[in-house]
């Protein structure tokens, strides 16, 4: 049951259990028989060897809950943390018994005990390594039968997990962490184990993830190892990197869900000596427990030589203690970093103590430094030396050497992409180009590729066999011949990516292997166009394009046909005419160079050709990619007896850079030899196999696929000897990039270091300090590798000062006989050279180091002094610099400091590239080693030191480094306690600089402080003493903190010297100060000059600075903002010889700041210009005319019609010369004088002008004046086209017809109208050039309108009134004005809209003539009025009320009486309070009159509206004769009378009769009837003569009393036999009835009136007779009934109401009611009696 082992057991050599003894398969059946025993026994050893951990049971696994079995403690060795997570088994080892004590059982031992053997073995363990290898021993034996008990019960635990899982229940679960991965913080090329055990059914799959990215093993070969054995997974990460820190993510994934666990690897470098407990990679079972294994490196290979063809082999012999049988440690070769593998070109070799590496067959790939990395649990160690491969000699003399680095970049089914690197021997001709060879794979047969050489070092391979696999080498020739063939390629096949990828198949959970195919398309489909076309490489040879197929393909699958075009035309031609492209990539040859072409692809299938895709940009057939410049300044340094370090400057500009090649020769040979065969990409190499005592000089060229740079110039002579302290071996020297980036070092630190405090001389190098100060004073001819001696007391005094330094006279010893692994990672550099930097004697001084495990030395130091100023070093050679110093803490926390320090005074001849820092503890006054805190140089001069151990004492020391090598350290700084800081204030600033020192004022730059306290910093203040003044004079400079992290000072005292110091603050206060400057004197050195803005005749804007006191090495660095300037695309710096010019881009807004410039090596020469807004506009105002000068002009081209619509066009210029031209253009022709052009240009005014007659279509378009006046230019245009060439020709013709129309009688201005303020309507117009016999007719509507009083002709105007305007005058109105001359005629529309126009023109005089709105009062209600001058039925008025239009009703009316527009409001009551307008619409804004009626307004119209409504009752209620009596009523004697009136009245009043002014009563002569209180009558049977008199009418009520009089007159005469009736109607006319005879109508009544009345009596039908004796047989009388209409007369004493005053505002009164007219008859006795 191999399932059954458990994980600890993968790796173990013996899972077999063959080498079990009897005693074990004893022991083993009698745990199998007292599980329940063991399990105690075994929990107590585990929780014992735990140390510590906490101990779970198996509580934590899934129990069956069908189990027949019944549920028991399990023995468990789980290890569990605090959080009960699994994270690993515990492995007992110890147990109560002896047999684990001694690793040994009771028979065993007895029987061991008993025999010599053990006797003589006891005797020889004595030693210490011998009993601690027998104590390893013993324990194996013990954890393996441990291990076995274990694997026994784990193996019984995992059956019954086995009948568990076949539960139907619980048979498929999701994934489960039994055991989860842990976090690990390992130290760099370690390795780490990540592991986890899963359960699950289905079994999980597992994927591990790199932050959130799966992990494939095949991308990094050997960098991860994924293991999948018995639900334990695990990932292992050889050789880890700071890349690898990362989070660590494992994914269990089956068919019931998916389930993460996370872990951290933290990888950290080393950076002191290796410690023996630092944690180490774990490999198989730990048979090497508890050993420390030492590892050297002995009998190394050095740096090696090798030629083209030779077989090389580096060997190492590997000593390990203590040493272990079959133990084997872990060996990798590395070739530049780069790790090698087995090979038919490497082979590697372990023979138990010695690593072999064989280069079987060498070529220059094979060139560079070879690494050998031993690795052991407890460590690594490593070697490296550097090997070159020369060229094999060449087939043809002359002929260049092979190129290299043959590769396979874009391989397709069409072609390949082959590239390499070029040689660096090209035989002493020039290379011409290169040829590629193919070889199929499995045959010999080489193909050359090309034709012609190509100079490219990239060609496409065409012509290839799909799915076949092919091999490259290419060959250089010059015009000597051929080069060797270069190695080989590795086999690439002929197929697209995606074809190659379906090959190799994709693995899916679950599904196994899937085929990925694409999907089949329809059949028959014509394919679509293909996408995103693009060039992908464009040479003067070829040209790549790549596209993506389409979205539609055939059955079939697609193929291409390429088609090209030339720029400028149409003509597209097939390339590939014979076959189509296959893959979605193809390259054209047969380009003209410097031609501009546009592609364009078709797809092709059996059913035809697609539609072409979109063209390309126009692509010019040429090297895109170009040379590289040449490198820089080449420096040489003196390294040993055989190699120089050479460093140079990068090539400036280069693109895809491939590196440089080093030739060296012997000074005066003009010989010049290869120092590397292999392109290195550092800008600092050592060049080896150089002769002793020989003199070299050196030059450097730079190479990419273009091609090789120039040469560099030559490097000053160097002799190659070896330098003081020995040299630096390849393998250990920090690789500075042009940016001072340090590459990384070796692992080990240098044996040397923590051993002494300073370096020493050896003692043969002594000399006296006279000498010595004499050299000084002469400036030190040539270099010397000796010192002055010092003297005791100089040195006594001068102890301690800044900048000494001291050298151990060991070292150089010491470091010879140094292992190349362990050698010296900084280049030092010769001690006399140091010694000359310093042009004040060298001062030598004795102290001791205060050490207590050192032995006291004699040493020597070389003072330095902190506060010189910059000195020249000699131009001979460049020299490291002087050690820093003022090494101060910015910013502490528990574990780091943060550290500051001063720029060294001397910088050796070269910038500084950058610094490294060493830390060492102090404990109790006492140093410890020394330990590099960085191995990568940092740029800037603060440097975080992490790793610290908190409240522990540090001192620091640094070395600054340039291109000559790492510079001596600086003396050790003031012991500093690494202690959290908790200020709330800011740390101090730090590095201080001064810039711009003139007499009155300098310029102050500092960096913000590293510690920030609780709160961000905003501000900063500066303070200022003078030099010599005590501390209490330290003053403020700035009163509000400045945000900024420089400041100008000005108002200094000429020549005073002066300190600064600087002071952050937040909200919190004010921080602590910073270091205080050296001191300045506030002195402008001679020959000082400032920035200069200079505009040239380009209008190019540059700011010029120049500086007199230049050295060779000195460099304009210029700075915005005091920041340095890195971005090209705003300025271009131009520097020659002394003098630097930036120059601006493009000049905006983005430029405004202080531009400063600094010249380096100098005594501090810089200037500032401050480009404010204001400058920044008055330069570029500047510029635009130095750039553009132009002629100035007063106006632009205008145009404007003259007399007879004739046009004319001008300008004028401010000022110009009698040379200068004019160029007329009219739509880019150019113009000239002529019958249709008229040109005049006079230069005194600057006047130009062109006229035209006439405007014609063919006249639309520009015209353009042009300009010249020498070199300065002009012009102007005018655009006429569109509507405004159409306006400017209407106008002129109008202009011109407006001429001849002149010429007679015309209309000067033509009809219109106005309104006069009485609303009068006058038609006029005003005409000229009128004679006599001028006719002026006028027209409405084609009628002639006739001369009357309303036509005038007045001074030259016609006019028509039109006096009350209605809609009938409506209409179109004309009038013509002719004579022989000829004639006009002028008209105006006064219809629809035109007579709207009008009327509201009148509208608005009606409007403003109305009066404000009043308020009065009727017996109805309120009513609202105002007059205006004059209505019109068509003027609209709307009535508001809250402005809101009225809805009229009933009770709210609106109305006009005559000029009077009148709202009346019925019954008003309170809701109606508010705001009322009227408005008057007059097709504008009208006009609103408005009135408020509410509060006092309106209390007193409604009281006034109460009286007279209670008057108005009153007055219709009141009593009233309402039809009226006759005056006088004439009868006969003897007669009937009957007299009727009408009376009305509420109430109904009461009637009396009088007669004579007295009172009388009914009887029987006179009767008195007062029917339906209406009608009274008045009846008397027979009249006589004493009926005569006066009778009146008397009505009264309540409301009054009205009377109406009459005469009653008795005569004679004959009776009438006929009966005659009257009837009065209400003003008293008689009316006659139907029965009145004709004769009797045209006779005149006998009833009279006065002159009041107005009568008329109309005979009507008679009525029944009336008699008034009642006796029946009586004849009948004659009746005549007289009806008297007229008003009666009314007593004014008892009218209850008077209603004078507003009768004219009073409605009439409403008769509707009066009652029908009674009718008075009057009887006569007889036919034909006469009615009197």
């Amino acid at each position: 049951m191999s399932g059954s082992i458990p994980f600890y057991q993968k790796h173990h050599l013996h899972y077999d259990r063959g080498y079990r003894s009897k005693e074990t398969e004893s022991k083993l059946s009698k745990y199998q028989t007292s599980s329940s025993r063991y399990a105690a026994g075994s929990s107590s050893s585990a929780a014992s060897f735990s140390r510590g951990l906490k101990v779970s049971s198996y509580s934590g696994l899934e129990a069956s809950r069908l189990s027949p079995v019944p549920k028991r403690a399990k023995p468990t060795y789980l290890a569990v943390d605090k959080e009960n997570q699994i994270i690993g088994y515990v492995v007992p080892i110890f147990r109560g018994s002896q047999e684990f004590a001694t690793g040994l059982s009771h028979t065993e031992e007895a029987r061991v005990r008993d025999t010599a053997s053990y006797m003589a073995g006891r005797d020889l363990f004595t030693s210490g390594l011998e009993m601690e290898r027998s104590e390893l021993i013993s324990r194996r034996e013990a954890m393996r039968g441990t291990a076995e008990r274990i694997s026994l019960n784990k193996r019984i635990h995992e059956h019954g997990e086995h009948f568990k899982r076949m539960n139907e229940d619980s048979l498929m679960h999701p994934p489960e962490f039994v055991i989860k991965p842990r976090s690990h913080t390992v130290w760099e090329k370690q390795c780490v184990r990540l592991h986890c055990t899963v359960t699950g059914w289905p079994d999980p799959r597992v994927v591990w993830y790199k932050n959130n990215v799966a992990i494939d093993p095949m991308a990094c070969p050997g960098k991860y190892t994924l293991e999948s054995r018995y639900s334990v997974h695990s990932l292992e990460i050889n050789k880890c990197d700071f890349d690898d820190t990362a989070q660590y993510r494992v994914s269990a994934m089956n068919a019931n869900g998916e389930l993460s666990a996370f872990a951290s690897v933290v990888v950290k470098r080393f950076k002191g000596e290796i410690d023996e407990s630092l944690p180490s990679p774990r490999h198989g079972p730990v048979s090497e427990y508890g050993i420390t294994f030492k590892t050297h490196i002995v009998d190394k290979f050095g740096v090696s030589f090798g030629r083209e063809g030779e077989t090389m082999s580096l060997g190492c012999t590997v000593i390990i203690y203590p040493a272990l049988n079959r133990y084997q440690p872990e060996i990798q070769w590395y070739r530049d970093d780069v790790l090698l593998s087995p090979s038919k070109w490497n082979h590697m070799h372990w023979s138990g103590d010695r690593a072999t590496l064989t280069l079987t067959h060498l070529n220059k790939e094979d060139e560079g430094l070879y690494t050998l990395r031993v690795t052991t649990k407890s460590g690594y160690e490593t070697y490296s030396a550097y090997v070159f491969v020369r060229d094999a000699d060449a087939e043809v003399e002359g002929a260049p050497g092979a190129p290299l680095d043959v590769r396979c970049l874009d391989a397709n089914k069409d072609y390949i992409i082959a590239t390499w690197k070029q040689p660096a021997v090209d035989g002493g001709e020039s290379i011409l180009g290169y040829f590629v060879d193919r070889c199929e794979v499995g045959t010999n047969h080489w193909i050359q590729c090309n034709d012609t050489p190509v100079k490219f070092a990239r060609f496409p391979v065409t012509g290839l066999v799909e799915g076949r696999s092919y091999t490259f080498r290419v060959r250089a020739v010059n015009k000597s011949g051929m080069s060797r063939p270069s190695r080989v390629s590795e086999p690439v096949a002929a197929m697209d990516p995606a074809d190659r990828a379906r090959m190799r198949g994709t693995s899916a959970p679950w599904t196994g292997q899937i085929i990925v195919t694409e999907e089949e398309p329809a059949e028959g489909i014509v394919p679509g166009r293909p996408l995103e076309l693009q060039v992908t490489e464009a040479t003067k040879n070829y040209v790549v394009l790549s596209w993506k197929p389409p979205g539609e393909k055939g059955l079939e699958g697609v193929m291409y046909y390429v088609e090209k075009c030339v720029s400028g035309t149409d003509s597209w031609q097939r390339v590939n005419t014979e076959i189509p492209v296959k893959s979605p990539r193809f390259a054209l040859f047969d380009l003209a160079e410097g031609k501009s072409y546009s592609f364009r692809v078709r797809c092709c299938n059996t059913a035809g050709v697609g539609e072409p895709s979109d063209p390309t940009d126009a692509t010019t057939v040429g090297d895109k990619l170009d040379i590289p410049s040449a490198p820089g300044k080449v420096v040489p340094t003196r390294n040993t007896d055989t190699s120089v370090v050479v460093s140079w400057e990068a090539s400036q500009g280069a693109k895809e850079l491939v590196g440089y090649y080093i030739e060296s020769s012997v000074v005066g040979s003009n010989e010049w030899n290869p120092c590397n065969n292999k392109p290195v990409k550092a800008t600092r190499f050592i060049c080896h196999g150089l002769m002793t005592g020989e003199k070299y000089v050196f030059r450097v060229r730079a190479v990419n696929a273009a091609g090789l740079s120039q040469f560099s110039p030559e490097s000053e002579p160097v002799e190659v000897k070896a330098a003081i302290g020995g040299g630096i071996p390849h393998g250990v020297l920090p690789e500075m990039g042009p940016g001072g980036n340090v590459g990384q070092l070796t692992e080990h630190r240098p044996r040397w270091t923590g051993t002494h405090d300073t370096v020493q001389l050896p003692p043969d190098t002594k000399r006296n300090k006279a000498q010595t100060d004499t050299e000084a004073r002469e400036g030190a001819g040539a270099p010397r590798s000796d010192l002055a001696g010092p003297d005791p007391a100089e040195a006594k005094r001068k102890g301690g000062k800044r900048g000494s330094v001291s050298w151990a006279p060991d070292l150089a010893k010491d470091l010879v006989s140094e292992s190349v692994s362990d050698s010296v990672s900084d280049s030092l550099t010769d001690i006399d050279t140091a010694a000359q930097l310093d042009p004040v004697p060298a001062e030598v001084q004795d102290h001791t180091v205060n050490e207590p495990e050192v032995e006291q030395t004699r040493k020597f130091s070389v003072d330095a002094p902190a506060n010189r100023g910059t000195v020249r070093p000699r131009r001979d050679s460049a020299a490291s610099p002087t050690p820093p110093f003022g090494i101060s803490v910015l910013e502490c926390v528990r574990d780091s400091m943060v550290l500051g320090w001063k720029q060294p005074t001397c910088i050796g001849g070269a910038d500084i590239t950058g610094y490294f820092v060493d830390y060492r503890e102090v404990i109790d006054g006492v140093p410890g080693k020394w330990h590099e805190a960085n191995i990568r140089a940092v740029s800037e001069r603060a440097y975080r030191v992490s790793d610290l151990k908190e409240n522990r004492k540090y001192q620091f020391q640094v070395r600054a480094a340039n291109m000559a090598g790492v510079g001596i350290p600086s003396l050790p700084s003031d012991t500093f306690l690494c202690e959290e800081w908790t200020i709330a204030v800011p740390g101090p600033p730090h590095d201080l600089q001064i810039r711009e020192v003139r007499n009155d004022s300098l310029v102050l730059l500092w960096k913000p402080p590293v510690y920030q306290g609780r709160d961000p910093v905003n501000g900063f203040y500066i303070d200022i003493k003078e030099a010599e003044a005590p501390l209490e004079a330290w003053r403020g400079v700035n009163t509000q903190a400045t945000e900024k992290a420089y400041i100008k000072i000005k108002n200094l005292k000429e020549a005073e010297v002066y300190v600064f110091r600087v002071r952050a603050q937040n909200k919190a206060g004010v921080g602590n100060v910073s270091d205080v400057t050296e001191p300045v004197s506030a002195v402008t050195k001679p020959g000082t000059k400032e920035i200069v803005v200079d505009v040239n005749d380009d209008g190019i804007i540059s700011l010029n600075f120049e500086c007199g006191d230049m050295t060779p090495d000195s460099k304009f660095v210029w700075s915005k903002n005091y920041e340095e300037l890195t971005d090209p695309s705003r300025m271009t710096v131009e520097t020659k010889g002394n003098k630097s010019k930036a120059v601006f881009n493009t000049p905006g807004e983005e430029d405004i700041g202080i531009y400063s410039c600094l010249v380096t090596h100098t005594d501090g020469a810089s200037s500032s210009y401050t480009l404010s807004q204001e400058e920044l506009k008055r330069l570029l105002a500047i510029s635009h005319d130095h750039k553009f000068p132009i002629i100035p002009l007063k106006s632009e081209l205008a145009v404007e019609l003259l007399e007879k619509g004739r046009v004319r066009f001008w300008l004028q210029a401010e000022k110009i010369s009698a040379n200068g031209k004019v160029d007329y253009i009219f739509n880019d022709n150019a113009l000239s004088q002529g019958e249709k052009y008229k040109m005049n240009f006079d230069k005194n005014t600057g006047v130009i002008e062109m006229t035209m007659d006439s405007l014609t279509p063919a006249d639309e378009g520009t015209f353009t004046f042009q300009l010249q006046d020498g070199k300065a230019t002009n012009q102007s245009s005018l655009v006429l086209i569109g509507d405004v060439f159409k306006e400017l020709q209407k106008e002129s013709e109008f202009q011109r017809k407006e001429w001849f129309r002149k010429q007679g009688p015309h209309f000067i201005e033509y009809l219109g109208y106005e309104v006069t303020p009485e609303c009068c309507v006058v038609l006029k117009c005003k005409v000229g050039n009128m004679k006599k016999d001028t006719s002026a007719l006028w027209y409405k509507d084609g009628r002639e309108i006739k001369a009357d009083e309303n036509l005038g002709f007045t001074e030259g105007v016609l006019k028509l009134e039109i006096a009350q305007i209605s809609k009938k005058d409506s209409g179109l109105y004309e009038v013509v004005l002719k004579d022989d001359r000829g004639k006009d005629t002028s008209t105006l529309n006064l219809t629809d809209q035109g007579f709207k126009d009008l009327m509201n023109e009148v509208f608005s005089f009606i409007a403003n003539s109305s009066t404000p709105l009043k308020i009065t009062s009727t017996d109805q209600g309120i009513r609202l009025y105002t007059f205006v001058s004059y209505y019109n039925d068509l003027l609209q008025v709307t009535w508001h009320y809250k402005d809101s239009a009225i809805a009229f009703s009933d009770r709210i009316k609106s109305g006009v009486v005559g000029e009077q527009l009148w709202l009346q409001i019925t019954e008003p009551t309170e809701k109606d309070m508010g705001k009322y307008a009227i408005e008057f619409n007059d097709g504008k804004g009208g006009l609103r009159r408005t009135v408020e009626l509410s509060g006092q307004a309106f209390d007193d119209a409604f009281a006034e509206f109460q009286r007279l409504k209670a008057a108005a009752i009153a007055e219709r209620s009141r009593a009233r004769v309402a039809g009226g009596l006759p005056d006088v009523v004439t009868i006969q004697d003897g007669k009937a009378l009957n007299l009727t009136c009408n009376i009305s009245g509420d109430p109904m009043p009461e009637v009396t009769w009088l007669k004579n002014d007295r009172e009388i009563t009914s009887d029987d002569h006179i009767i008195l009837k007062f029917a339906s209180g209406k009608f009274a009558s008045f009846t008397i049977t027979a009249v006589n003569t004493s009926d005569s008199g006066k009778y009146s009418i008397l009505v009264k009520n309540k409301y009054g009393t009205e009377s109406g009089d009459f005469t009653l007159e008795i005569i004679e005469g004959t009776p009438d036999l006929g009966v005659t009736s009257y009837m009065t109607d209400a003003e008293g006319n008689v009316v006659f009835g139907q029965n009145t005879p004709k004769e009797k109508m045209k006779t005149p009544g006998t009833g009279t009136k006065t002159q009041k009345r107005k009568e008329s009596v109309t005979k009507i039908l008679p009525m029944e007779d009336v008699t008034a004796s009642g006796e029946p047989d009586a004849q009948k009388d004659e009746e005549v009934a007289v009806v008297a209409s007229g008003e009666a007369k009314a007593t004014d004493s008892e009218q209850t109401g008077d209603a004078e005053g507003v009768a004219d505002q009073r409605l009439a009164a409403d008769q509707s009611d009066a009652p029908e007219q009674p009718e008075a008859t009057v009887e006569e006795p007889e036919p034909g009696a006469e009615t009197a």
